[in-house]
């Protein structure tokens, strides 16, 4: 039996990364992880610097995600799923040797003088080294 599908839109202010349907979205907010099925209570978080998983029927699909929100909205069985990132970019579009740099960068930032945007930026260059490696 084929699960019951979601609407997914994964946007950036810039466009539209990945939009289509989908059995199950995994993202991580700023209170914890949530999986989001078919018929789903509507909601809204804040979402963190973390993956989001996307599982269609065939494959899964993750995106690195930098902040931003996730909203459902339900009727019915029928689910709608935004992400709306701030900035994001799907695994196989990450540039290793990019977060490679990112990540050196904000690790001589931290020893530096330890500021909180140096820390943000070592999470984001992290998780894309994790996903695209």
């Amino acid at each position: 039996m084929m699960a019951t599908p979601l609407e997914v839109f994964l946007v950036t202010p810039e466009h539209e990364l990945w939009s289509g349907q989908a059995t199950m979205v995994v993202a991580r907010g700023t209170e914890g992880e949530v999986g989001i099925l078919a018929g789903h209570t509507p909601m809204l978080i804040q979402l963190g610097i973390s993956p989001v998983f996307i599982q269609t029927e065939g494959e899964r699909i993750a995106a690195a995600v930098d902040g931003g929100f996730l909203h459902v909205v339900s009727s019915g069985m029928d689910t709608r799923v935004d992400i709306l990132a701030e900035h994001a970019e799907l695994s196989t579009e990450i540039d290793i040797e990019r977060a490679r740099r990112l990540k050196e960068d904000a690790e001589r930032r931290i020893a530096a003088d330890h500021d909180a945007e140096a820390e943000a930026d070592l999470a984001k260059a992290l998780m894309r080294l994790d996903l695209g490696g």
